[in-house]
């Protein structure tokens, strides 16, 4: 791989895997669609190129894909957007891909899998139960059906430096305004949070090899952790000793007579009390040791980012 195209290149994800890019000599466009936002991200980076743009227009896509050999897809959207803008942004992605004869690697997340009473592998039957998940799996479905190939990356949730829009940040960023802090979930159920630049390494090793394409691949976390052991840490590294309050399911459900958002975030809310926990072994056996930051250092370097962002 000499070039490649990020798309989703100002979210949290996306940014890592720029980052990623680049430290590896990788020329790197970074596509999104705030130009602002992506000077304010790469104005120093070396090997990257800007190019503002929005996803729904193929011309725009396009132009940013002239010489890549890798498409990054790593764009979100608000939850009550999903089901007009997903299946046709993968859409614009094949398309330009097949023009550009360029492949595609795609951030998943665990939704398709719907609910598992056990540690999910690449094989697992994937049964989602919730509209979202059935969004990703169609996404998953276009692109196999296509004639590009592809990567499909299950990461769990995430956090880490600019990932502002995930369950976890709403946490740190009140620790960080030393104002009372929520946490989304069951305080004392095991989950896994992966460190975006931990998802990042994985991607990016997993888009340089020919051998690791038209599969899926899972990237767990270092391990599963409860929301108790994450605030001890946090408080560790920060001293906070407000308390922090538990955002549970009913919770959820009541404001999602009020708020659209709320309404698609309580159809996951199952997540937060019966994970998905991946297994990573096929990730092991081809490449090697999977990235793993420790929770410690991950949740260091993310409190730093959003102090210098105050």
């Amino acid at each position: 791989m000499k070039k490649a195209l990020v798309m989703g290149a100002s979210g949290g994800i996306g940014f890592a895997i720029v980052s990623e890019l680049a430290a590896r000599g990788i020329q790197v466009v970074a596509f999104a669609r705030g130009k602002e936002k992506l000077q304010a991200l790469f104005e120093n980076y070396p090997n990257v190129s800007i190019f503002p743009g929005d996803v729904f227009n193929e011309e725009h896509v396009r132009k940013a894909s002239d010489g890549i050999d890798v498409m990054f897809h790593a764009i979100s959207f608000p939850y009550q957007e999903w089901e007009e803008t997903h299946i046709q942004c993968i859409h614009t992605i094949i398309n330009v891909a097949q023009t550009q004869q360029a492949k595609i690697a795609l951030v998943d997340n665990i939704y398709a899998y719907g609910r598992q009473s056990s540690i999910v592998t690449e094989e697992t039957i994937k049964e989602p139960h919730t509209k979202k998940g059935k969004i990703r799996l169609a996404m998953e479905n276009e692109l196999k059906a296509s004639s590009v190939p592809s990567l499909i990356v299950h990461m769990p949730d995430l956090y880490g430096p600019n990932a502002e829009n995930t369950i976890l940040n709403e946490t740190l960023k009140s620790v960080i305004s030393n104002k009372k802090a929520n946490f989304v979930g069951h305080m004392h159920v095991a989950r896994e949070f992966l460190y975006t630049f931990d998802g990042a390494k994985a991607i990016v090793e997993l888009a340089l090899r020919s051998d690791t394409y038209n599969q899926n691949w899972n990237v767990p976390a270092v391990h599963p952790i409860t929301g108790e052991q994450l605030v001890e840490i946090i408080r560790d590294i920060t001293g906070y000793k407000k308390k922090v309050r538990t955002v549970s399911n009913a919770m959820i459900g009541i404001l999602a007579l009020f708020s659209p958002f709320m309404k698609e975030m309580k159809e996951m809310m199952y997540l937060t009390e019966e994970p998905v926990i991946l297994n990573g072994a096929k990730y092991e056996s081809v490449i090697g040791t999977l990235p793993q930051t420790s929770y410690q250092e991950g949740l260091q370097q993310t409190l730093l980012w959003l102090k210098k962002r105050r």
